[in-house]
């Protein structure tokens, strides 16, 4: 695209999938490829003839131990699948005597504001990839209530806009006197009153792999004089929390590790503790990152906290330990992160997972999968079938009706790659144990000239790799385009493409696409066609609309590289999308953008009027983003005669040092609009699973 647009989880064990999901959450011998497997489709209730590994999925931590009657925490593992969207239909089957798994296929809003649904033992309270929505309200777990799985949704928006709340008691979960609760890969936020709170002599519970963000009292433990609780934390990620982060009041045993609490600069949300240690608490706090917390760990004289391997950068105020505490080891085994790894770890490993509750599959579905995909192996050195990734794709049939793995061992591929649109269900897999290991590089640019003689490829056809073909996956790789600006100044047209996609239910998972000029375009097969494609877990590098197209894209938990041009100088657009009227543009959400540029000199975006066409469109919203100081502080600008104004630019809730408040030149999203501009509403009924 031309800058001046012309018309052309076993116990202890933390070992992960391509998807980021614990090995505990597809045990059973249930998986595929790296894919987690999917309930079967039920309107209300189906019969879980053979349950799905995540169905089935136990906890870790104190949650794992045998006691007060209960064999581990393993929820409605016994019970039916069923699939719910009222919320007539969640409170039916999670208030039920009989054990079920409940999967939460959609965004349920809670009527009245601040209903905590009072949830019964043996369940499983599931959200089906990231479309699983509670508003505000959320879950109660009363007295004697055990066996409770609470993952993989998001729950959201009770706050009453009073920030040291008084009176609207409004939780996204609170146990009061329950025993044996797994709370886990849920993204909780924006409460009235706390996202968890743990009380009441509550305990043997597990709280892990959670993002907890934008509120005041964010997770209390505790009120009463009983020393009584047992409790693992551990993998949660608390960014903009305030206050009870947690705060743990008379617990027999807190067992903290590889937590990561973050206060950025800057914004709205200031800390005033961290983790503390109260009453009669003992706790151990392990391998956990703190970053910018004031008061990053206090105590109470009658309290003890051992501290081992936590990293503190930029925190301030007290940070204190003492007497002895207790050996986790002697309850359960696990394993330590290092603390340095934390924050990339729990960016990109925390909240809902794409991977579990989705619908569709059984473990019958997924074996005859298994039976049906085809693997084909490439490595440059001719230990595979193939020596080049191209020749593995045109080895793929035509019309394919199954999934196709090109499995590529490590090494440079400099080679251009077309996935046609008549072999879809292809998957380019790198084998090595990083992405940087696979690399797929090639140096076209628009200007260059075809070998033919016939003419100059053009900014699309400039693409190192173009997939053309639906239900397109891509992992565990590099796609690059190392076209040299500086050494081809007298060449028209410096657009580089390194992935070009023109298809439906794209999934790049785990990838690094870098370029400089044109990196990434998301497009679709036709103008009237719908083209989704789903980013995740992955880095974008480049420097000038470097992710732009018609397409309806999410970029989710990603980095976002910001690089200087070739020579030396900071300035550019992330992204420039032209997205068709009435359709969805590019979403960056959960996400950060940063790089080794200048200050205020990227914007996050302009709109491309492709061709002119003036009945187009352009959309992009970035919200739950961490900002560098390189965007300006007005981050939309004009492209081509076209206003941004006219078209869809906006934010929510974005944090950090480029952040900034809302103003005629820089809209926010309010919270009624944000509900609608959700990563479920531009996926809609796809939910990418790995395959």
């Amino acid at each position: 695209m031309s800058e001046h647009r012309s018309t052309s989880r076993h116990r202890g064990s933390r070992t992960f999938l391509a998807v980021g999901l614990p090995v505990a959450l597809t045990t059973a011998g249930l998986l595929v490829n790296g894919a987690g497997l999917v309930p079967q489709q039920a309107s209300a209730a189906t019969a879980a003839a053979a349950a799905p590994a995540w169905a089935t999925a136990t906890a870790d931590g104190f949650a794992s131990v045998d006691a007060l009657g209960q064999n581990g925490t393993y929820g409605g593992r016994d019970g039916r699948i069923v699939t719910v969207r009222t919320q007539a239909d969640l409170e039916k089957y999670a208030t039920a005597a009989e054990p079920y798994v409940i999967v939460v296929a959609g965004t349920i809003t809670m009527n009245p504001v601040g209903k905590e649904i009072k949830v019964a033992s043996d369940k499983t309270i599931v959200g089906s990839g990231t479309s699983g929505h509670i508003v505000g309200g959320g879950f109660f777990l009363g007295q004697g209530v055990h066996n409770v799985i609470i993952r993989n949704l998001t729950i959201r928006d009770a706050y009453q806009g009073v920030w040291n709340d008084k009176e609207h008691d409004f939780d996204a979960v609170q146990m009061d006197g329950a025993h044996h609760v797994w709370i886990d890969h849920n993204d909780l936020r924006n409460m009235a009153d706390g996202l968890i709170d743990v009380r009441k002599d509550s305990t043997y519970v597990t709280v892990s792999w959670n993002e907890l963000s934008q509120n005041n009292k964010t997770f209390g433990i505790g009120w009463t004089e009983n020393v009584t609780t047992d409790i693992t934390i551990h993998h949660n990620w608390f960014r903009e929390t305030e206050q009870r982060n947690p705060s743990t009041d008379n617990a027999a045993h807190a067992h903290l590790y590889n937590n990561f609490l973050e206060d950025v600069a800057g914004t709205g949300i200031n800390s005033s503790y961290g983790n503390y240690s109260r009453g009669g608490t003992r706790m151990v706090l392990e391998n956990s990152y703190f970053q910018g917390m004031k008061n990053p760990v206090i105590k109470d004289a009658t309290a003890t906290l051992v501290q081992r391997g936590n990293v503190f950068s930029g925190t301030s105020g007290r940070n204190e330990s003492g007497g002895t505490a207790f050996d986790p080891k002697a309850y359960y085994a696990y394993t330590l992160d290092k603390a340095a790894d934390v924050p990339a770890l729990l960016r990109s490993g925390t909240g809902p997972r794409t991977a579990i509750g989705t619908t569709a599959a059984t473990a019958a579905d997924v074996t005859a999968k298994a039976a049906a995909a085809t693997t084909l192996t490439v490595a440059k050195d001719g230990t595979g079938q193939y020596r080049t990734v191209q020749a593995a794709v045109d080895a793929v049939p035509a019309n394919n009706s199954s999934r196709v793995v090109v499995s590529i061992k490590p090494g440079t591929y400099r080679e251009t790659v077309k996935v046609p649109s008549n072999k879809p269900h292809v998957t380019l897999q790198g084998t090595g144990g990083s992405r940087k290991d696979t690399v797929i590089v090639y140096n076209n640019a628009a200007g260059t000239r075809k070998p033919d003689g016939s003419g100059t490829y053009g900014t699309s056809g400039s693409a190192t790799v173009a997939v053309e073909a639906d239900d397109f996956q891509a992992r565990n790789l590099t796609v690059s385009n190392d076209f040299d600006e500086g050494a081809n100044q007298s060449l028209s047209g410096h657009q580089a493409v390194a992935l070009r996609t023109a298809a439906d239910k794209v999934f790049l998972d785990g990838v690094i696409v870098e370029g400089d000029q044109d990196t990434l375009l998301l497009d679709t097969a036709a103008k009237d066609r719908l083209g989704r494609v789903y980013v995740t877990n992955s880095y974008v590098v480049g420097n000038v609309d470097f992710v732009f197209g018609r397409a309806t894209a999410v970029l989710d938990r990603s980095v976002i590289t910001l690089k200087k041009r070739w020579d030396g100088s900071s300035a550019g657009y992330v992204t420039a999308p032209s997205t068709a009227a009435n359709r969805k543009g590019i979403l960056i959400a959960n996400s950060t953008v940063n790089g080794d540029v200048s200050d205020r000199t990227f914007y996050l975006g302009r709109p491309w009027h492709a061709g002119g066409d003036a009945s187009l469109d352009p959309q992009t919203t970035v919200r739950n983003t961490t900002l560098s100081a390189a965007i300006r502080t007005t981050p939309w600008t004009d492209m081509s005669g076209f206003s941004w104004k006219d078209d869809r630019f906006a934010e929510y809730r974005n944090t950090g040092a480029g952040s900034g408040s809302a103003s005629s030149n820089r809209p926010h999203l309010t919270d009624a609009q944000a509900a609608d501009q959700e990563i479920a509403d531009w996926l809609t009924d796809w939910t990418p699973t790995a395959s």
